[in-house]
């Protein structure tokens, strides 16, 4: 994520100079010898040294001590952003860290990525045709709320802002789980008996379904511990929807089940990407 925003910014003109920090030094060295960035920093505090723009890739769990070691150099009128999948936590920390410095940090989640991640994978156009939310609080900057907005923009993407609060609850639903439902189905099949012959003669449907379970175990682990009651609160909606299948199932009620299946069947086939709109609220736009 952080790559791709580096190669982003530079496609765009937007940067002179990009400065990168890993703790893993052949990160940085590889992202220098393809041209993410243009300068290795010795530590995270080097990295943000004269910087106008810091973004701050790295698992949400990782985030408050990142935060700590950067601290001293987020000066007024630098814009440093996060591209974590939960957003409340992060707030948290920020709050926790930066203090008096808080107004700088503006919270942010590109919905891209890929299933594959590191450095290997940056794509400047990552971001383009994209939606990044963006959960500013109220100590956060103003200019530096539309600094932001700016930036995305310019790199392709689509700008919507909503709470904290309200990204955790919607990004449970659509996105955390829908990822445990994708890890619990694959290893449901695949830990029985023939699960691994079943394997071989699954189809497009099932390779669709389950795509998003080859994600990184570690960032999944963090984001669904971090956003836990909104993810489970998603669950148990998920759970009745299920039991209610199960149960016309065994009963042989074909009627009734054809009856819940088609709403989602229709809803499905009306819905569309696109058109977003900030849950509880009118339009996503900032």
């Amino acid at each position: 994520m952080g790559g791709s925003f580096a190669l982003a910014l530079k496609r765009a003109g937007l940067v002179k100079r990009v400065i990168g920090y890993s703790k893993s030094p052949s990160t940085t060295e590889r992202a220098k010898k393809h041209g993410v960035i243009d300068v290795v920093a010795e530590s995270a505090l080097l990295a943000v040294s004269g910087s106008d723009i810091v973004l701050i890739a790295v698992p949400v769990a990782a985030t408050e001590t990142t935060l700590k070691a950067i601290r001293h150099l987020v000066e007024p009128g630098v814009l440093v952003m996060d591209v974590g999948s939960t957003k409340r936590d992060v707030v948290d920390a920020a709050r926790r860290v930066l203090r008096e410095r808080i107004g700088s940090f503006v919270p942010a989640h590109p919905i891209a990525g890929k299933e594959s991640s590191g450095i290997a994978n940056a794509d400047a156009a990552l971001y383009s045709g994209c939606q990044v939310i963006i959960t500013p609080i109220a100590q956060t900057a103003p200019e530096l709320v539309q600094k932001a907005t700016d930036v995305w923009s310019a790199i392709g993407a689509q700008v919507l802002k909503m709470t904290p609060e309200n990204h955790d609850a919607a990004f449970a639903a659509v996105s955390h789980l829908p990822h445990l439902l994708a890890f619990a189905y694959f290893s449901a099949v695949v830990n029985q008996p023939a699960g691994r012959d079943y394997l071989s003669l699954a189809g497009p449907g099932f390779r669709d379904f389950t795509r998003i379970a080859a994600s990184s175990p570690e960032t999944w682990r963090d984001i669904l511990v971090a956003n836990r009651e909104e993810v489970l609160k998603q669950s148990k909606r998920f759970r009745q929807a299920l039991d209610a299948l199960e149960h016309v199932i065994h009963e042989g009620n074909g009627d009734a089940l054809e009856g819940l299946i088609r709403g989602p069947a229709e809803s499905r086939a009306q819905w569309q990407m696109g058109a977003p709109r900030v849950p509880g609220g009118g339009p996503g736009k900032p």
